[in-house]
């Protein structure tokens, strides 16, 4: 269950197809590409459980590199393109890297980070890029001979989680060769989606996301066809599922609400009948969002909850949805619990931390360098039950409902924002006494970040004060976390401890940002 046994067999078949322009990568071509960089890592000195950082934007080298790092034994670190220079080069620096690949669409922020990190080898595809070597003259270069030792690799992705320096999410590699069954989201995506050699996966978000990249390597495993959107757009999205016959694909809630604001005579111009399973996940899908797409594209919505993490799964079809709005549906991976604060196991229908139980012999993934962060997923008496801080409860047919998510966190557009970096971008801000960051709902986003500031004495609250803070917080952080807009008040809430009581701040400013 890998490229090579398709390549074998049907080397001309498309492992991936570039949904604007219809390029083409095959089988015979993913094969030889990533035989011929994972020996040009070894020959450059990298070794089973080192590190591959890869910067790119939605292109088909994503996939070589992938494959490459799979068929070698090593993590490959995707890291999110959008954040900015110093977040980049911390992942790179803390993941212990010791290649950086990077694609010349991105040659700015490849640039920026080239004094901030300390990879050994570095190269560059798709253009040049100044400080980075050539990538296909490398793969030019390298022996295509197929390895005769093959272990499989792991992905090391970053998520905020629960402070605000990102955290690398590892799990031990696999005792296996990377042809060795063993993957555990495969037989998912076989056994409830109906995954085989015959689908053809639309895959709209970019790469570097947890569920994008492991969702379409895994249809490349089995033999299937990955069409990769160069990025997202609501009508291309739909004309892609027509051009390509796509049986399956990702969203994020986000998307669904782009596509159905086309006026109607666009949403119903494309020949949509091939559209078998439609796959939803990140963050929470409004009611009202989901019932309009059952309506458009029939009963073929899957809903998920799970993470990057991969502590355990729910899941749930449409026809149950249905009867159940708002569940994301019974465990398929992992056994669910909902405990309270003391960790004793709450009856049914009553709202707590949820926890997923796994057996003592799988996997269990640990955040890079940060034992303590890592012992905080844990149920404090029984260690193989994790969280990730969501709460909600179980009803009496097993289903889950979530009531609350990660404490603090903000999801926006399906993307994990955690307000403390936002927080700490502002605090010094000499107009700035205190500062509190949340999330308020929004009707196209979901939730928009809104920085609810006390100003300091002398600083003139008004529109003027909070173009400047957003402006001030923007040449910090990445774009996407920085606050929309900007509330002033007289006094935080906060407890004798000092501690932000963020629940008041919510219910008053409950209202979507305009």
């Amino acid at each position: 269950m890998y490229p090579g046994v398709h390549a074998a067999t049907q080397p001309d078949k498309p492992a991936a197809i570039m949904a604007a322009t219809g390029e083409r990568l095959t089988y015979g071509e993913l094969e030889d590409r990533s035989v011929r960089l994972a020996n040009a890592l070894r020959e450059a000195g990298l070794r089973k459980g080192d590190t591959i950082a890869l910067l790119t934007d939605n292109t088909f080298r994503a996939y070589e590199v992938y494959w490459a790092a799979a068929r070698s034994g090593l993590y490959i670190c995707a890291v999110n393109r959008h954040l900015s220079a110093p977040e980049v080069a911390y992942i790179v620096n803390d993941s212990g890297a010791k290649a950086l690949i990077v694609s010349a669409a991105l040659a700015e922020l490849a640039g920026e980070i080239l004094p901030l990190t300390g990879t050994g080898l570095r190269l560059a595809y798709n253009g040049a890029v100044e400080g980075y070597g050539d990538y296909d003259a490398a793969l030019a270069a390298a022996s295509a001979e197929v390895p005769a030792d093959q272990p499989r690799g792991a992905d090391l992705l970053y998520s905020s989680g629960t402070t605000g320096r990102p955290k690398g999410i590892r799990v031990e590699l696999p005792d296996r060769q990377v042809d060795e069954p063993g993957d555990t989201l495969i037989p998912i995506l076989q056994g409830l989606y109906g995954f085989n050699s015959d689908t053809v996966y639309l895959s709209p978000a970019p790469v570097y996301h947890a569920a994008p990249l492991r969702f379409a390597v895994s249809v490349q495993a089995i033999g299937g066809t990955v069409i990769m959107m160069e990025r997202f757009d609501p009508e291309e999205a739909l004309r892609a599922i027509e051009r390509y016959r796509v049986t399956a694909s990702q969203w994020v809630p986000t998307m669904f609400v782009r596509m159905l604001k086309l006026p109607e005579d666009v949403r119903t111009r494309y020949d949509l009948s091939s559209h078998r399973v439609a796959v939803h996940a990140a963050a929470p899908c409004p009611v009202d969002v989901k019932h309009a797409m059952i309506d458009w594209w029939g009963p073929i919505l899957y809903e998920y909850y799970s993470s990057t993490e991969g502590i355990g799964m729910t899941l749930i079809d449409s026809a149950h949805w249905l009867k159940k709005p708002g569940s994301v549906g019974p465990s398929v991976l992992g056994v669910l619990h909902v405990c309270d604060d003391e960790g004793r196991e709450l009856p049914t229908g009553e709202i707590g931390t949820v926890y997923f139980e796994r057996g003592e012999d799988e996997e269990q993934f640990t955040y890079l360098n940060d034992p303590e962060k890592t012992a905080e997923t844990r149920h404090p008496d029984h260690p193989f039950w994790c969280t990730n801080g969501d709460v909600g409860y179980i009803d009496s047919d097993g289903f889950l409902f979530l009531t609350d998510r990660k404490a603090f966190m903000i999801i926006s557009g399906g993307v994990n924002i955690y307000p403390q970096e936002v927080e700490d971008a502002l605090a010094l801000h000499p107009a700035v006494f205190d500062v509190a960051v949340i999330g308020v709902p929004d009707p196209e986003m979901g939730e928009s970040v809104l920085a609810v500031v006390q100003p300091a004495p002398g600083a003139e609250p008004g529109p003027e004060l909070a173009a400047q803070l957003l402006e001030y917080v923007r040449g910090r952080i990445a774009h996407y976390k920085a606050p929309k807009a900007v509330e002033f008040v007289d006094e935080l809430p906060r407890t004798p401890t000092g501690k932000l009581v963020k629940r008041k701040l919510k219910e008053r400013f409950a209202t979507p940002v305009p």
